[in-house]
């Protein structure tokens, strides 16, 4: 049974830092791909940033030079860095892991998600 616990989110100032964690167990972690998405009120859950088991990273345009996707293969664990803050990153934020990247796509074919944790940035 495969588990994904996040925490870290919580109430920032806009400019300000957060640093998420998404503890998985019961699976083989360091082969998989893990992957972190997002969700505001009223919009569709968008891909944030993922990591492969080899470590490459790819970061949607919208956080690209604030946020960093990060593992320690050790602790099975994956991080999310996020500084320089925005209100428009307020959203419940998943963490989620998937065996492969999509063939065509190139994204995360998701296997199991995180419960979420709430991030919200005040202006």
């Amino acid at each position: 049974q495969v588990q994904l616990v996040e925490s870290g989110g919580g109430l920032v100032q806009a400019g300000g830092s957060l640093r998420l964690s998404c503890a998985a167990s019961g699976s083989i972690f360091k082969f998989n791909v893990m992957a972190w998405y997002r969700q505001a009120p009223g919009t569709q859950r968008e891909l944030v940033a993922h990591i492969t088991g080899a470590g490459i990273t790819k970061y949607a345009d919208s956080v690209k030079g604030r946020f960093t996707i990060s593992r320690d293969n050790a602790k099975n664990t994956v991080y999310l860095q996020m500084n320089s803050l925005k209100p428009d990153d307020t959203a419940v934020y998943y963490c989620a892991q998937a065996r492969m990247l999509s063939t065509t796509t190139g994204l995360p074919r998701v296997d199991y998600w995180g419960q979420g944790t709430q991030v919200t940035v005040s202006s």
